[in-house]
């Protein structure tokens, strides 16, 4: 059983690679596609309770928003890992200013997700960490951080 956390801003190009990666193997907990926490606690814990492999969708911009997961999927015996998507706040603007109703976020709105940002660490209760970045539409994925 796999659970995979993604951490990165709004615009970094989480959705883009579960899609790539991930879909045909693990649901998917959004809460762009939930829409509310209630929705979203459900669904994880038809994960956890089917020991479905699944992947946290969202930014997890901080270690407490992350713990949750972590601790749910620790109590359920789960791999835990973590996918960081680094991206410059230029990049993520640029992508974002692609996107149009709903998906466009307010660029206060991305710039405030990584003031509060906090890069993921091992001690969190992660066993993998990957770094991802995005360059010329390819993710380049690396298990030891990079610069951006």
């Amino acid at each position: 059983m796999e659970a995979i956390i993604f951490c990165g801003i709004q615009a970094s190009g989480k959705s883009t690679f579960y899609r790539e990666h991930f879909f045909n193997s693990h649901a998917r907990i959004s809460l762009d596609l939930l829409n509310t926490r209630n929705r979203e606690d459900i669904f994880l814990h038809a994960c956890l309770s089917t020991h479905m492999p699944f992947v946290v969708d969202n930014t997890n911009p901080t270690r407490a928003e992350r713990q949750k997961y972590i601790t749910l999927a620790q109590n359920r015996k789960y791999n835990i890992k973590c996918y960081y998507f680094q991206t410059s706040l230029a990049d993520a603007l640029s992508r974002n200013n692609t996107r149009n109703g709903k998906a466009l976020i307010p660029a206060l709105g991305v710039k405030a997700t990584l003031r509060r940002f906090e890069t993921p660490e091992l001690f969190e209760g992660f066993g993998e960490i990957y770094y991802v970045k995005l360059e010329n539409n390819n993710y380049q994925i690396q298990s030891q951080p990079h610069e951006i």
